[in-house]
C-alpha cells in the first residue's frame, strides 16, 4: 500500500522547522517572501510501503515567508488509480488540518495538491490555507490522459484566484501548464502557482513553459516539482520562480536544494504600467462549463 500520508506529512513537518528555523510558538513574522520547494524521495509500487520525503522547505531568513508551496499530491505522492490507495484518500480534512497547524506556526498561507474524495468522485484538489483558517481550493482541471488520471479522477471547472497579503493569486496544478487559455491573465491576478509532479523526461517543456506563463500574462510564476521516483518516473525538481519578463528569479535546480523568491508588487505595477500588453489581449476566454 502507499505510504501513510501522516508519515509523509510529519515529514515535511520536520523538513520546515529546519528550514524555517522556528517552533510551534514562534511569532509571526510579515515579509514578502515566496517559500517553495521540492518533495523527494522514491516511491516505490502500490504493494510496498512508501512515502515521499520532502526536501527543506525554502526561505530567506529564517522563519521568514508568506507563502509556502508544495508539490502535487503532496501527502502520496502521484496516485493515478486511487484504488491503489483505498483506506489512505480520504475527504482531505486530515491534510487540510495539518496545513493548518503549518500555516499558523509560520505565519504564513499553505499550498499544494491532495488526492481526495467528494462523494463518490475523486479529485485532484489544491487547497490554499491561511493562518486564520480560512480554506480554499482549486480542483486541477486539466487531468493527464495520457497517463490514466482521467480514468479515475473528476476534472474541476471554477478558475480559482485568491488573494494573500496584497497579492492575487492563481491556483494551477501540473498539466494545467500545457493549456494557457485558461490560465490567461483577465487583469486578475499578479502570481500563477503550478503544484506538479512533472518528470524528468519533458522537464526542459517544464522549464519554457513557466517561462512562456509569465511572459505572456506579465506576472511572477512559482512552479514547484517534486523530487525523486516513483515505478513509472524519475523527478528531477526544477522548482522555480520567474519574474515577469520571463527571467528565472531562482530555482531548485536538479534535487533537493532550499531557495527564496520575493514578490516585488511595486515592480510588476510599475511594468504593467510602462508596458501595457495586457490591455491588448484577446477578448475570447476558456468555456469554464467545460467538464472533462
Amino acid at each position: 500500500m502507499w505510504g501513510s500520508p501522516w508519515e509523509n506529512m510529519r515529514r515535511a513537518e520536520t523538513a520546515l522547522a529546519e528550514a524555517l528555523g522556528c517552533g510551534e510558538d514562534n511569532a509571526s513574522y510579515n515579509q514578502e517572501k515566496c517559500s517553495v520547494n521540492d518533495i523527494s524521495g522514491d516511491v516505490p509500487s502500490p504493494q510496498t510501503s512508501s512515502s515521499q520525503t520532502p526536501s527543506k522547505v525554502v526561505s530567506g531568513d529564517a522563519g521568514r515567508a508568506d507563502l509556502i508551496v508544495l508539490p502535487e499530491m503532496f501527502t502520496t505522492g502521484f496516485c493515478v488509480d486511487p484504488s491503489h490507495a483505498e483506506g489512505v484518500i480520504d475527504d482531505g480534512a486530515a491534510a487540510v488540518a495539518w496545513m493548518r497547524r503549518m500555516s499558523v506556526r509560520y505565519d504564513a498561507a499553505v499550498t499544494g495538491s491532495v488526492a481526495v474524495t467528494d462523494g463518490e468522485r475523486y479529485f485532484n484538489r489544491m487547497y490554499f490555507v491561511r493562518p486564520d483558517g480560512c480554506v480554499e481550493h482549486y480542483d486541477k482541471r486539466h487531468l493527464f490522459a495520457m497517463g490514466g488520471e482521467a480514468d479515475h479522477y473528476t476534472a474541476g471547472c471554477r478558475r480559482v484566484v485568491v488573494a494573500w497579503r496584497g497579492v492575487r493569486i492563481l491556483l494551477q496544478v501540473c498539466y494545467d501548464l500545457r493549456f494557457p487559455v485558461f490560465a490567461r491573465s483577465r487583469g486578475d491576478y499578479d502570481m500563477i502557482v503550478y503544484a506538479a509532479n512533472w518528470p524528468t523526461p519533458r522537464i526542459a517543456v517544464w522549464d519554457t513553459l513557466l517561462m512562456a506563463r509569465a511572459i505572456e500574462n506579465q506576472c511572477y510564476v512559482a512552479g514547484v516539482n517534486r523530487a525523486g521516483r516513483d515505478p513509472w518516473c524519475d523527478y528531477c525538481g526544477h522548482t522555480a520562480l520567474i519574474d515577469p519578463y520571463g527571467r528565472v528569479a531562482v530555482s531548485c535546480g536538479e534535487g533537493e536544494h532550499v531557495v527564496t523568491g520575493d514578490i516585488d508588487m511595486d515592480r510588476l505595477t510599475a511594468f504593467r504600467r510602462k508596458f501595457p500588453v495586457l490591455e491588448d489581449r484577446d477578448a475570447w476566454l476558456a468555456d469554464e462549463s467545460w467538464r472533462g
